[in-house]
């Protein structure tokens, strides 16, 4: 697995240690860096939840994000991350989080441009957590935009919260959503 762009581009990365962890596919990865306007991330912060190995994390960070924050609930790749974060040279850039992602939301004080999820395919029901994202008062600035990868057999709602659903890939086993959290005074 290497990083597709930017600064870093071609550096390999470590993958999954931890049965469960799947790490998102490179072509997935590079499909959701051309959709996504750079100016949406550059210099700015980014939330990489359930991230594994952190290559979404990395990816954006190779591509011009300010700070990443990664959170990951197992210790063993939460080292991986580390050591990713060591081998690009972007370990001063982010800060990894061995948490709950639930339970961490609670406490998130941040708010963040752009959040990147793409957890396990066993977690079937993300819709907790993704009411919780979509939040007047959540992670996500106004205008900023979630990207969830999951299983192309779990089909998400169009709307969470503040969170509206503008695209929908699909790469093999493998979709993307790509949500906006729109303002209050955007309601229709």
């Amino acid at each position: 697995m290497r990083v597709n762009g930017g600064k870093v581009k071609g550096l390999r990365l470590k993958g999954a240690v931890s049965s469960g962890t799947r790490a998102t596919t490179e072509r997935a990865r590079a499909a959701i860096f051309n959709i996504l306007p750079g100016e949406l991330y550059q210099e700015g912060r980014v939330l990489d939840l359930f991230a594994g190995s952190g290559s979404l994390g990395i990816e954006a960070l190779s591509l011009g994000a300010g700070w990443v924050d990664f959170v990951e609930w197992d210790r063993r790749q939460c080292q991986v991350i580390r050591t990713n974060l060591q081998t690009t040279g972007l370990l001063a850039s982010g800060e990894v989080h061995c948490a709950d992602v639930g339970r961490l939301l609670d406490r998130l004080t941040q708010r963040y441009h752009l959040v990147l999820m793409d957890p396990p395919y066993a977690i079937e029901e993300l819709g907790p957590v993704l009411e919780k994202l979509g939040e007047e008062d959540g992670p996500i600035e106004e205008w900023g935009m979630l990207v969830v990868g999951h299983s192309r057999f779990i089909e998400l709602l169009p709307e969470y919260s503040a969170l509206r659903r503008v695209s929908q890939r699909r790469y093999g086993d493998n979709a993307v959503d790509f949500y906006k959290k729109i303002g209050p005074d955007d309601e229709d």
